[in-house]
């Protein structure tokens, strides 16, 4: 798929007197031969073979949606803080949570796993990047994954925490794990009396287009 975006200059307005209409665009045509018309309420036939005859831009009846004003913006900007915070604290809590559960031998990473690229833990592992699609993770004990996956993941521990990774190939205890399972943006695989236990940590954010 291709795309093109353009910064189009708009004049709306309505036709209240045809005649005044058609004397405003004769005497103003150089101003509006390059910007789109939006013409809101009823488009009379003669109106609209006008534009047609002036080559003119010209649609009917589209709403725009309102600029916002700096007192929006700013208000979403600390709505946003705020559920970043939220997440953070969620996220405290639910590391606090499985503290007890990590061994002592702990490994912290932050680099990039590259295509083709193997990390071979035994114990615990705590991976702060991303995987690429080509690279195997695996670990005997537990494993907690910050940045998207797209390779391979073996993890022998009581649980690991992935985000939403439709690429990766996730084996968990020998069992492949289903991607659909994993549709938010922090998820928990458990391993809890042989059982396979998936529970949402955090939210994925829905983009709207």
């Amino acid at each position: 798929m291709k795309g093109k975006q353009y910064s189009v200059k708009v004049y709306e307005t309505s036709v209240g007197d045809e005649e005044r209409f058609i004397s405003f665009f004769d005497a103003n045509y150089i101003l509006f031969k390059d910007r789109l018309i939006v013409v809101q309420g009823e488009l009379s036939p003669r109106i609209e073979e006008y534009l047609k005859s002036k080559s003119l831009l010209y649609a009917n009846n589209i709403e725009f949606p309102s600029s916002r004003s700096r007192q929006d913006i700013q208000l979403e900007l600390e709505e946003k803080q705020a559920k970043e915070l939220k997440q953070q604290e969620i996220l405290a809590q639910e590391f606090n949570k499985l503290s007890s559960r990590l061994n002592n031998n702990l490994k912290v990473q932050d680099n990039i796993v590259r295509s083709g690229q193997e990390v071979i833990i035994e114990g615990d592992l705590l991976l702060l990047n991303r995987i690429n699609s080509g690279a195997r993770v695996e670990t005997s004990g537990n494993l907690i994954i910050t940045q998207a996956v797209e390779g391979d993941i073996y993890c022998n521990g009581n649980f690991m925490m992935i985000g939403n990774s439709p690429k990766a190939n996730i084996i968990f205890n020998g069992v492949r794990v289903d991607n659909n399972l994993l549709q938010e943006k922090l998820n928990k695989i458990e391993l809890i009396d042989n059982e396979i236990i998936i529970t949402a940590i955090l939210e994925k954010e829905i983009n709207w287009a």
